[in-house]
């Protein structure tokens, strides 16, 4: 049996012999014609060299981790945490007062924080500067939202708040279209419950729900489960980025904070 090695030398030899049996220009001009000259000698030589090509066996390995023999959400968990995420499996009747937990304390631990930090002494009657709205995309599960404590107000999308006001919010609610076990990635697709792209990269503060049935296996699975003509935004942990001294800065092109909520299991 021939390595690839000799069949790309025997190719070579032959275009270079000009008897058509090479890569479709056995005359050495280029032309697309075969060793007689002719153009059909051409088209021959290059059906065959298609044939052979087709034929060659490819092992390739689709997928690192089966579904049937690995926790494929447990994997997605480990490795989106391994990003500096914070990530937590939540059973689906618990889903609720997990997204109120991880709402009140990211706006009304802030507003605590803040008038420890700042208080009157240093605003004067102001008081402590209140944390902004929580952004809400337009077609989020209206349960998932079901007992916030008092004190968290929302805000929807629409019309598209300016850029000012994105910056001003606490943080933004989200689902997801597709999530990848083997690489810890979020992907949205800016559908129902996502919204669009400047709502999850503006806010410092994203929590996104992640269902145990959207996590596929690997890039090729999920690929196969988007729509390509859609808007896509892949997400591995909170923003960061180490282009200057190699020193890890984060929240440069996004949020520097990421909680995922992985339910449904």
């Amino acid at each position: 049996m021939s390595t690839s090695r000799d069949q790309i030398l025997a190719r070579i030899r032959a275009a270079n012999r000009g008897d058509g049996h090479g890569d479709g220009r056995g005359d050495g001009r280029g032309d697309g014609r075969g060793g007689d000259g002719s153009p059909a000698g051409g088209e021959r030589a290059d059906r065959d060299a298609d044939t052979a090509y087709a034929a060659l066996p490819r092992k390739y390995l689709r997928a690192h981790h089966d579904a049937a023999t690995h926790d494929i959400a447990g994997l997605f968990a480990e490795r989106a945490a391994d990003y500096r995420a914070v990530v937590e499996r939540v059973p689906a009747p618990g889903l609720a007062a997990a997204v109120a937990r991880v709402l009140g304390a990211r706006v009304l631990g802030a507003r605590v924080l803040g008038a420890r930090v700042l208080g009157d002494r240093v605003l004067g009657d102001r008081g402590a500067a209140a944390p902004g709205p929580v952004l809400v995309p337009e077609g989020l599960p209206a349960e998932w939202l079901a007992g916030l404590p008092d004190g968290i107000t929302l805000a929807h999308d629409e019309p598209p708040l300016p850029a000012a006001e994105l910056d001003r919010a606490a943080g933004v609610v989200t689902g997801c279209a597709v999530a990848i076990a083997e690489t810890g990635t979020i992907i949205l697709d800016h559908g129902p419950g996502q919204g669009r792209r400047a709502l999850t990269l503006v806010p410092d503060f994203h929590l996104v729900i992640v269902q145990a049935s959207q996590v596929a296996a690997d890039l090729p699975d999920a690929f196969a489960r988007l729509d390509p003509a859609r808007p896509h935004t892949l997400i591995s942990g909170p923003s960061a980025t180490s282009d200057i001294e190699l020193i890890r800065v984060e929240g440069v092109h996004g949020p520097r904070h990421l909680h995922v909520l992985l339910t449904g299991e």
